[in-house]
């Protein structure tokens, strides 16, 4: 929900670290999972209790997250490959956060970590469903046409969630309760995500059929005979 908002505002902060890192020939793939294995070091440290080590982890994750799509624009390196590679950790790098907590302390954090991890699945595949689906109608993406594919909006996305993981180290006692809210918020996206992407998709596919049925005769037979 706020990621429309934040994003403008820190592109600009990024641009001389970013223009530092071209020359000296850092790639945006190598950022991104320089930065995955940097935020992986957070559950061990969240497992052993070390609540401020891995928010210094967490927040150095999504530093080099910002930095390693601000570099493949500035580079005009950015492609499908390295959207897919950026996603795919940022998605695991999401549900390791909840599991630190969940080693930290089971009796206490595993149901609502749990919870949480299985609405992080339902977001996130309804959002990759969703893009894979926009891809083949060419959606235009118009708060984020900078991205490797289209990004469709919820309640909760990156910038809610990086907010929360940040609460969670700052008041560790009250992950179970700040995990369960924030599951019910996930729900709403959830329910929000496959409601609007289902009839958006349903009015491309009318708009699509109804232009072929529009289309001349003799446009109709050249598509047959090619």
């Amino acid at each position: 929900m706020l990621d429309k908002f934040i994003t403008p505002v820190i592109k600009p902060l990024l641009t001389p670290v970013v223009m530092l890192m071209h020359k000296r020939g850092i790639t945006a793939d190598q950022l991104t999972v320089v930065g995955f294995l940097v935020g992986l070091l957070a559950v061990p440290l969240l497992a052993f209790e070390m609540w401020y080590g891995a928010l210094v982890a967490i927040a150095l994750n999504r530093i080099l997250d910002g930095l390693d799509g601000a570099l493949a624009r500035y580079a005009n390196q950015s492609s499908s490959a390295g959207g897919f590679l950026d996603i795919t950790l940022d998605f695991l790098f999401y549900a390791a956060i909840p599991l630190g907590f969940i080693l930290a302390n089971p009796e206490q954090n595993a149901i609502a970590g749990s919870l949480l991890l299985a609405t992080f699945i339902g977001t996130g595949s309804s959002f990759l469903a969703f893009a894979i689906a926009a891809e083949k109608f060419k959606l235009e993406k118009p708060q984020f046409k900078y991205k490797s594919f289209y990004y469709l909006n919820g309640l909760t996305e990156g910038t809610e969630t990086i907010a929360l993981f940040i609460a969670f180290c700052i008041w560790p006692q009250h992950f179970a309760v700040m995990a369960s809210i924030f599951a019910i918020a996930c729900g709403i996206t959830i329910f929000t995500r496959i409601h609007g992407g289902y009839h958006t998709l349903k009015q491309q596919e009318a708009d699509a059929n109804k232009a072929a049925e529009n289309m001349p005769s003799s446009a109709n037979s050249e598509v047959i005979n090619d």
